[in-house]
C-alpha cells in the first residue's frame, strides 16, 4: 500500500509533468538548469554539515590523557551512600 505521503508527491510530479508539455524547449531547459542547480545546492548544504563536525573538539590534551581523564571521572565501583525508603 502506497503512503499518503509518497501518493501526494506523485501526484505533484504528475501535475508539473503536464504543465512541463505546454512549455517550449527553451524554458524546459531553464527549468532543468534551475533544478540541477537546486540539488547541487542541496548537496552541498549536507556535505557541508557533515564536514563541520570534524575538527570540532578542541583540547591540548593528547588522547590518551583524555581517555584517562574519563576512565577516572567514572562513579562505577566507588562507595555510595544507599538511602533507605523506612
Amino acid at each position: 500500500m502506497i503512503s499518503t505521503v509518497k501518493l501526494r508527491r506523485k501526484n505533484v510530479v504528475n501535475a508539473f509533468a503536464i504543465l512541463l508539455d505546454n512549455l517550449n524547449y527553451a524554458e524546459k531547459k531553464t527549468l532543468a538548469d534551475y533544478l540541477f542547480q537546486s540539488i547541487e545546492k542541496e548537496q552541498s548544504i549536507k556535505e557541508q554539515d557533515f564536514y563541520s563536525l570534524y575538527g570540532a573538539w578542541k583540547s591540548d590534551s593528547s588522547a590518551e590523557e583524555i581517555i584517562a581523564e574519563i576512565k577516572n571521572s567514572r562513579r562505577s565501583g566507588k562507595t555510595r551512600i544507599i538511602e533507605s525508603f523506612d
